[in-house]
């Protein structure tokens, strides 16, 4: 044997060995002699390299470091590194312990703390010894999954163990004496926890969606589902195999469909799939570990739902064989007819929507096959309008097809094409003018009643019995005139070129020509007269009106000749003064300048200023020439130094003398003097009309003072007053009349005025205090009253008075009116009395 394992663990090697390879594996042993039951461990040797004979190390003698202890049996053992002999002898070099991985299964029931391995230094025979353990799971997160008996070096796992959550552990085992100095070095620990199948597979979604083409061949590939195993996958525990469990329908075939166990890809087991018959698939996949052994493993299921994708392998065709439709001529963009086809495919996809085209039956390009997009049906339209005359009905073949091609394999059926009737109705047209607009060429001048020519229309509709009219629809200056049965146009007047209705030379009229048909119909033609010129107008001289100097020199009168007319009817113009009166060719001259233009200017040296009437003939180039002697009004004035006018010269040129300008000036002074005079006059009758309306002095005029008495009223009962009655109705049936002679000013009377009592045409001290008394007491008794004092009138007398006002006794009676009656009165009408008892100073 190479090997011997030693009653306390340790393992050695039993003689010298060869090793062929750097690490050698084997199995160790242990069992309880108690109960019997044993434990196997893996062991595995690695060589280390040894230092050459010559490199100047001497061995040293191997010694122990820490060992297993065999009691219990050890789930793992140490290992001595190997002895080497050099050239002197056999020697043993320092060896080191290595742990094998200590294997702990998950999901343990215990009981716990469970012992796994325990740890002896061979020095704990000499001195005590305190071993621990740090690391993940001892001193680390998660903490205290593992711990150790200080004193005994026996390791315990305290729970059980889940793989999911920690696969392995790395733990280093320390060995210090009472006083904490080391004593061993560190030792690795590792620790393995074993896969248990305690995790189902999951799927990464529970519904899966594909698709597939219609009439795809078996072995298309379809859809992959994927579960994943929490549990180890290197072993049974965590592979996955997949199988389909049921197809829902079963049509055509209960297999359809196949998964690949591994993978977990979904493809085509059977032909036959047609979405027609069946639009989805629902197949439920199983997912087992434990390599699918449905005895051990566990499983899951998910849902795939497979939806088998349209192709066009279904050609449109034609609901029936034939179609019928109708349509006015000259209509256009209107439906004719409907077309009504079948098709099987997906509704409103490339492979459904249906393509119209009109293969024979209509070379013109009357009509247009439209697609309807909601019910896919074919609408025959027209495009361009139809002509009852020319075209009663029309035999189209139109072919259908789809936006999509055909799928391979798909052939066209001959149901694709179908015939279409149309019929043409005849409506009534209207009639229409051959040649519009019509031009024709004339002199002007000719007489009313020329015939011009005829300006006929055509009814379309032959096959109609009608009669056309004509009438006038436009005549700007009523120059024509159209026969209503034969259309032919005379003139009703004088056609002038120079008129205002005549735009280039051209007349246009506009005419209407009317059919007896059921509706009725009308077209218009129009009418162009192109007039030639000729000379029938004068020529005219501009301007009418200008000035010169009453001596020559450089300054004249530039004249131009105009001439309603065109050429050649128009210049060069020939101007010439008159012999009659003599003294026009005595004073002026005229030179021509050129065929439109020409100087007038003065012959003699000197004329004296004023308005003078200078008549100048014109003469066209016209055949027979025509000539006009026009009169221009020129002013002659004396002129400055640059050749203008000076004022005083326009004013004497204009024929007024020094004698007369001095008698308008003498006029206008006048007529001012008289304005102020009257306004001075008017200022004083107003001054002496107000005097005399003084009748008392204005201090004492209670009806044009205000007199202030610097008093607020009593407080609440001052205010509570309805401000509506301010403002006076127009109807106040309810207000009781007030008592005669006295009214407030800040009230207009209500209904009709109040007659007054009638006093004595002389009055009375007794009876005008009566009469002052009783409207005081009037007053006072007014509900209508406001809550402030107001004034009040008594001079108001109203009609049919015989007395009359203060201001009618001072005009009516004598001077020596005796007023001393007024001084009873009291103080205020003692100055009154003062001022009528005057007499004679009035």
């Amino acid at each position: 044997m190479d090997f011997k394992v030693g009653a306390d663990g340790t393992v050695f090697a039993t003689r010298e060995l060869q090793v062929p390879s750097e690490q050698v594996a084997f199995t160790v042993t242990a069992w309880d002699s108690q109960t019997a039951e044993k434990w196997d461990a893996v062991v595995r040797l690695l060589v280390a390299q040894t230092s050459s004979p010559h490199s100047g190390h001497k061995p040293q003698k191997g010694k122990k470091i820490m060992a297993l202890d065999p009691s219990p049996p050890p789930k793992d053992t140490l290992l001595p590194w190997p002895q080497h002999q050099n050239a002197n002898g056999l020697r043993r070099r320092k060896r080191d312990w290595v742990i094998p991985p200590i294997n702990v299964p998950e999901n343990s029931r215990g009981p716990f703390p469970q012992q796994l391995v325990r740890i002896r230094s061979d020095k704990d025979n000499d001195i005590p010894i305190r071993y621990s353990i740090t690391g993940v799971g001892a001193d680390q997160p998660p903490m205290e999954v593992f711990s150790i008996d200080s004193m005994s070096g026996r390791m315990y796992v305290t729970r059980p163990m889940d793989r999911e959550e920690h696969a392995s552990y790395h733990l280093r085992a320390h060995a210090v004496d009472m006083n904490g100095n080391k004593v061993e070095n560190p030792i690795d620990l590792y620790i393995y926890v074993i896969d248990m199948n305690d995790n189902r597979p999951e799927f990464i979604n529970q519904v899966y969606n594909g698709s597939v083409d219609e009439g795809s061949k078996p072995g298309t590939y379809v859809m992959t589902v994927t579960a994943n195993d929490a549990d180890d996958s290197t072993t049974a525990n965590g592979m996955v195999r997949y199988r389909i469990v049921t197809q829902t329908p079963q049509s055509p075939s209960q297999n359809m469909f196949t998964i690949n166990s591994e993978t977990g890809d979904i493809v085509t087991v059977a032909a036959g799939l047609d979405r027609e018959k069946v639009q989805q698939y629902t197949v439920i996949v199983q997912a087992t570990d434990m390599e699918g052994n449905l005895n051990y493993g566990l499983s899951n299921t998910a849902t795939a739902i497979i939806t088998v994708t349209d192709v066009n392998d279904n050609p449109p065709e034609f609901t029936a064989s034939t179609f019928a439709g109708e349509v006015p001529e000259n209509r256009v963009e209107t439906v004719v007819a409907n077309l009504t086809v079948m098709d099987r495919d997906q509704p409103h996809s490339p492979n459904w929507n249906a393509v119209y085209r009109i293969i024979s039956g209509d070379p013109s390009g009357h009509f247009s096959v439209r697609t309807d997009p909601v019910t896919n049906e074919g609408m025959v339209t027209v495009v361009k309008a139809v002509d009852y005359e020319l075209n009663r009905a029309f035999m189209l073949t139109v072919m259908v097809s789809n936006q999509a091609p055909l799928a391979s394999g798909i052939q066209m059926s001959f149901q694709s094409t179908a015939g279409v009737t149309i019929s043409v109705m005849d409506i009534n047209e209207a009639p229409y003018f051959p040649s519009n607009h019509k031009l024709i060429r004339l002199e002007e001048g000719v007489p009313p009643g020329t015939v011009l020519t005829t300006f006929s229309a055509v009814d379309p509709d032959r096959f109609m019995q009608q009669a056309v009219r004509y009438s006038k629809l436009s005549d700007p200056a009523s120059w024509l005139h159209i026969n209503a049965t034969n259309g032919q146009i005379t003139t009703a007047a004088v056609l002038d070129r120079e008129s205002l209705y005549t735009k280039n030379n051209v007349y246009e009229a506009t005419f209407l020509a009317a059919d007896n048909g059921i509706p009725p119909a009308s077209g218009t033609g129009t009418l162009q007269i192109y007039l030639i010129d000729i000379n029938d107008n004068a020529p005219e001289l501009l301007p009418k009106e200008a000035q010169i100097c009453e001596k020559p020199n450089l300054n004249a009168i530039n004249i131009t000749a105009a001439d309603a007319d065109v050429d050649p009817n128009i210049g060069p113009y020939v101007f010439e003064l008159p012999f009659v009166p003599a003294a026009v060719r005595k004073n002026w001259t005229i030179t021509r300048l050129n065929g439109d233009y020409a100087q007038l200017s003065l012959r003699i040296l000197y004329l004296e200023a004023g308005m003078y009437d200078v008549p100048i003939i014109v003469t066209d180039s016209g055949n027979p020439p025509l000539s006009n002697t026009s009169i221009i009004k020129v002013k002659v004035c004396p002129c400055d130094d640059n050749g203008d006018c000076t004022t005083i010269g326009a004013v004497a040129a204009a024929g007024l003398g020094t004698g007369a300008i001095v008698a308008i000036l003498i006029c206008i002074l006048i007529l001012l003097t008289m304005v102020l005079l009257f306004v001075m006059w008017m200022k004083r009758r107003e001054k002496e009309r107000h005097t005399k309306q003084l009748l008392i002095d204005p201090e004492d005029d209670v009806r044009d003072n205000i007199l202030k008495y610097d008093e607020e009223g009593g407080g609440e009962e001052d205010q509570d007053y309805d401000l509506s009655q301010l403002q006076q109705p127009e109807a106040m049936g309810h207000v009781p009349s007030k008592a005669p002679g006295v009214r407030r000013v800040d009230e207009r009377p209500v209904g009709a005025e109040p007659q007054y009592p009638i006093r004595p045409m002389v009055p009375h001290p007794g009876d005008i205090g009566d009469f002052i008394n009783e409207g005081l007491r009037a007053a006072d008794n007014d509900p209508t009253a406001p809550p402030y004092d107001s004034l009040l009138v008594f001079d108001y007398e109203g009609s049919g008075s015989t007395a009359g006002s203060v201001s009618s006794l001072n005009s009516s009676s004598s001077g020596d009116q005796d007023y001393d009656y007024l001084n009873d009165w009291g103080p205020r009408f003692k100055k009154l009395a003062d001022m009528y008892g005057g007499g004679e100073e009035d």
